[in-house]
């Protein structure tokens, strides 16, 4: 199986992380309604049929409230998950609510056509190409004079 080197950012689970323990750490006990950032959950799968498809969590969230863009080979999930007012104070509040983003970096070249996106209860899945073979990682020689084993060491 090929190495794809271009989907995942390993500091967006460390930013959630920080902003998690600080945002709950500061935020004042009150009833206003602040809106955070959600950082959907998301997996990554590269299929047999030489597709990615990425599916991300999104629970509570209508279909209309989210946007699929791409712009510059990359692919921004955006939308905002609105809070439920009105009923009274909160005694626990554990779900999340506010705005969210999640931008992954396409293969080089990908089409806004070739990328095919479907919700359905929760769960947002979108498809697109892998990278193709020249777009791959290769590994290159170096040239020159083979290295002196002779020189330079003393027995």
């Amino acid at each position: 199986m090929a190495h794809t080197q271009f989907l995942y950012d390993p500091f967006t689970e460390f930013d959630r992380l920080f902003d998690d323990a600080f945002t709950s750490r500061f935020r004042p006990d009150s009833d206003e309604a602040r809106p955070t950032t959600i950082r959907p959950k998301m997996d990554l799968i590269e299929t047999k049929d030489n597709q990615v498809v990425a599916r991300f969590e999104l629970p509570g969230i209508a279909q209309g409230e989210v946007n699929v863009e791409v712009h510059n080979d990359r692919l921004t999930i955006s939308g905002e998950k609105k809070t439920e007012t009105g009923e009274g104070r909160f005694a626990v509040r554990e779900r999340s609510f506010g705005r969210f983003a999640r931008t992954l970096q396409l293969p080089e070249g990908t089409k806004p056509g070739q990328i095919q996106a479907n919700m359905k209860e929760g769960i947002l899945r979108v498809a697109f190409p892998k990278a193709p073979p020249e777009q791959e990682t290769k590994t290159i020689p170096i040239e020159g004079p083979p290295p002196d084993k002779g020189k330079g060491s003393k027995k």
